[in-house]
């Protein structure tokens, strides 16, 4: 009785272990990473690899084979994997046994000062396995640079221009701290990585080393890519930010802002500034104060877009968009409004802007209009124009033009969309009609630091 009593026990322990090492080849399968996403989070000095690790689980009872483990940038990437002892790109028909779990070694070498390399190095490992396909993702530091990831700025700061600054995750100023950036100071921000201001931005550059803001991908395929970042936002708390010198580009919005501070000051002062190919706003302001001089806005979804009023001062600011293989330029290089609608509900409040010696101008494309101006309050309503060119097929109500140039080609030095090149100087040969048609105003130096005569040039460049 005990001889068959033991010989049922082995006859079970034998079926369910055959039972075991059948594959399951279901759909619903599943398996899981010990992490979605490998980080190499090693500041490059000099040339140098480093390795980790990723476990792949089989999360069923039965024997998985995984259909393929592959490196997605193949042989030219810049990391390597080691795939069950095996060093390849990419290997097949791979089997783990039910509930157990195999290890990925990942392997990465960078050279820091190869300025060909985006400042973080991303592929990814993909597993396929029963038609279905996971990812686990790489991250690496390119560039030598410091890296910030979701970095809250709580005191009074300085940035210099030892090194770049490289954004991964939100870069956070709070009420009462003033992020001071010197000239030349170089800030790189990742896709998922906006910069919020609700305390102060003072980023003071120089005509020979400005600030410059951009995306974090560098590589030639990705330098001119609009949108690579979300952008800069001053929120309602913010104040007496000054921007001089400053190069902003490539963001999704470039500046948005909502608010007037409580003390007399603009919430922005921007000056001697470029802001360009922005795929939506290149200034976005709600309610909000800004004074602007000698500043290029250009290749914008919407260059300047003030909405629900405010205190607008622009003074020689050139304007423009041209249609690019990434930006089709479709809404006006200037709107205002004295109102904001929101969920049903339209508020409203006075709006005084000044334009003076600005050009605003697009190209032959879907827009007529460059300027719009809509009033829907019952309130102040100040859009004063002063020896502006602007590019109009109807006439521009609810606003005041003095001494203004209507229609004429500003005749830019040298616009070529398809080579992505862009000069809003004036042509040297050229009768501009921007040329000594400005007056003189506060602002005795254009954007390259020139000396403006007493019969200045409209625009931010003067011959």
């Amino acid at each position: 009785m005990k001889t068959v009593f033991y010989f049922t026990l082995i006859f079970i322990f034998f079926l369910t272990s055959c039972s075991k090492e059948k594959i399951i080849t279901s759909p619903d399968a599943t398996i899981s990473f010990s992490s979605d996403t490998l980080y190499f989070d090693t500041v490059f000095t000099t040339i140098g690899s480093v390795t980790s690790s990723v476990k792949i689980l089989n999360d069923n009872d039965r024997k998985l084979l995984l259909s393929s483990i592959r490196l997605a940038g193949g042989n030219s990437s810049p990391f390597k994997i080691n795939i069950d002892g095996m060093s390849a790109s990419e290997a097949n028909d791979i089997a783990i046994r039910a509930n157990d779990s195999m290890y990925v070694f990942v392997q990465v070498t960078i050279n820091p000062d190869n300025q060909q390399l985006p400042f973080i190095i991303e592929d990814s490992i993909e597993v396929r396995f029963n038609g279905n396909t996971k990812w686990v993702q790489l991250r690496a530091y390119g560039q030598n640079a410091i890296f910030l990831r979701n970095r809250i700025i709580d005191t009074d700061t300085h940035w210099t221009d030892s090194l770049p600054y490289v954004l991964l995750g939100s870069l956070t100023i709070r009420h009462g701290a003033t992020l001071y950036l010197d000239p030349g100071t170089r800030i790189y921000t990742h896709a998922d990585a906006p910069i919020l201001v609700n305390g102060t931005l003072h980023s003071e550059g120089t005509e020979e080393a400005p600030v410059t803001f951009s995306g974090d991908r560098t590589d030639a395929d990705y330098k001119n890519l609009p949108a690579s970042w979300p952008g800069i936002y001053l929120t309602d708390s913010s104040e007496n930010n000054f921007i001089r010198h400053t190069i902003i580009q490539n963001a999704y919005q470039a500046i948005v802002q909502q608010g007037i501070p409580d003390n007399s000051n603009p919430k922005l002062t921007i000056s001697q500034s470029i802001i360009r190919n922005i795929y939506d706003a290149g200034i976005l302001a709600l309610n909000s104060s800004i004074v602007a001089d000698n500043c290029l806005i250009i290749n914008c979804g919407s260059n300047i877009t003030l909405l629900m009023g405010g205190d607008y001062s622009f003074t020689h600011c050139t304007v423009a968009s041209y249609g690019s293989l990434y930006i089709t330029h479709k809404n006006p290089v200037l709107a205002a409004t004295d109102f904001y609608e929101e969920g049903g509900t339209l508020y409203t409040d006075g709006l005084s802007a000044q334009f003076t010696n600005c050009i605003f101008w697009g190209d032959n494309g879907n827009v007529d209009n460059e300027i719009v101006l809509v009033k829907k309050g019952s309130g102040q309503f100040d859009a004063v124009y002063n020896n502006c060119l602007y590019k109009a097929k109807e006439t521009v109500t609810n606003a005041v033009f003095t001494n203004c140039i209507l229609n004429e080609p500003p005749m830019f030095d040298s616009i070529n969309t398809s080579k992505n090149f862009y000069d809003f100087r004036f042509t040297k040969t050229s009768n501009a009609p921007a040329i000594n048609a400005g007056i003189v105003t506060a602002y005795p130096f254009d954007l390259e630091g020139k000396a403006r005569d007493s019969q200045p040039d409209i625009g931010c460049y003067e011959k």
